[in-house]
C-alpha cells in the first residue's frame, strides 16, 4: 500500500478529523448523522442513523439520507486512491440507481467493497489519459443484517490537463 493511501486512511479513521471533513465538505451528511465506520484500501462501511434529522413522514429514514451514506461509502474509496497523487484526477458521479427492499427504521449500514476496482480504474485513467467510468455498488443493511437498499453509482475519472 502506498504511503499517500495510508495517510488518507489514517486521517479518515481519526474520529475528530473524520467529523471535521464531513462538517466542512459534506455538511448535510454531517447533520443527518452519516459517519464512516470503517475504511481500508478495499472496502468502506458507512452508517446513517434513524433520527429526527434523517427521517421522513412515514417513520423511516429519508431516501436522500440513505443515498448520501451509500455515495459516501463509494466516494471515500475513490478519494482514498486519489489522495496526494502527483497526477491530478477529477472524479464525478455520472449516474446513480437505488433499489429499496425494506423500510429503514433504525441504523442502516452501507458497505462498498470495490476499492480494488477504483484503484485499477484510476490507474488506467492515468496511464491512458482517457476518461474511465466504473460502477460501484453499496449495499445497505439494517441492524438485523437484512438488506434494506442497494445503490449503484457510476463514477468517472479523468486526468486533468
Amino acid at each position: 500500500m502506498n504511503t499517500e493511501l495510508e495517510q488518507f486512511l489514517k486521517m479518515i479513521k481519526h474520529p475528530v478529523k473524520s467529523r471535521m471533513f464531513l462538517f466542512l465538505k459534506l455538511p448535510s451528511a454531517y447533520f443527518s448523522g452519516v459517519r464512516i465506520r470503517e475504511i481500508s484500501a478495499s472496502a468502506c462501511s458507512v452508517v446513517v442513523p434513524y433520527k429526527w434529522f434523517s427521517q421522513n413522514p412515514f417513520r423511516s429514514t429519508y431516501f436522500a439520507c440513505l443515498g448520501m451514506a451509500a455515495e459516501l461509502s463509494t466516494g471515500a474509496l475513490a478519494m482514498a486512491h486519489l489522495y496526494k497523487r502527483k497526477e491530478k484526477v477529477s472524479m464525478l458521479v455520472t449516474g446513480m440507481n437505488g433499489t429499496f427492499f425494506k423500510k429503514a427504521t433504525g441504523r442502516t449500514y452501507f458497505k462498498c467493497e470495490d476499492g480494488n476496482t477504483f484503484q485499477q480504474a484510476i490507474q488506467q485513467a492515468i496511464q491512458t489519459g482517457n476518461g474511465i467510468t466504473l460502477t460501484a455498488t453499496s449495499t445497505g443493511s439494517n441492524e438485523q443484517g437484512e438488506v434494506v437498499a442497494v445503490f449503484t453509482f457510476q463514477w468517472s475519472f479523468k486526468v486533468k490537463a
